[in-house]
């Protein structure tokens, strides 16, 4: 039986394994853009960098509404949707910080200094989602 995951519940799902964010973001003609990011949480907050240049880069500089959403899809299929504000920094040392940190859960240890490198750098985005309403469901077939 379907059941909602409590705020603890929630934020350890996002925070287990390596499973991505599908991002979505509002195009200037108004139409959704999806892709998905790597993430970490920072309070209650999500935190990913981009591209200052991508698709959802501008997106995000232009329009900073975003819901990102977070799956498990393996039975009995459990899902996380947080629906908030972007925040961007360029801010060169956090950047790095964020960059390395998020790179470690994807990549390893052994390799977040390398994409933390390649993240972390001028043109790229720093981005913080505050989460304005989040919506987490589990074992959705159980």
């Amino acid at each position: 039986m379907a059941r909602k995951m409590s705020h603890d519940e929630w934020r350890a799902f996002l925070g287990q394994g390596t499973r991505t964010a599908k991002l979505s973001t509002v195009r200037a003609d108004g139409s959704p853009h999806i892709a998905p990011v790597w993430f970490l949480l920072d309070g209650d907050d999500v935190v990913f960098n981009t591209g200052k240049e991508t698709v959802k880069g501008r997106n995000l500089a232009r329009d900073g509404r975003v819901a990102l959403c977070v799956e498990d899809d393996r039975p009995p299929f459990s899902f996380v949707v947080v629906q908030g504000r972007a925040e961007l920094s360029e801010e060169p040392e956090q950047l790095r910080q964020w960059a390395t940190r998020i790179a470690a859960r994807y990549m390893g240890e052994d390799r977040a200094e390398e994409f933390g490198a390649r993240n972390g750098v001028p043109g790229e985005l720093l981005v913080r989602v505050r989460a304005e309403k989040v919506q987490a469901m589990a074992d959705v077939a159980g």
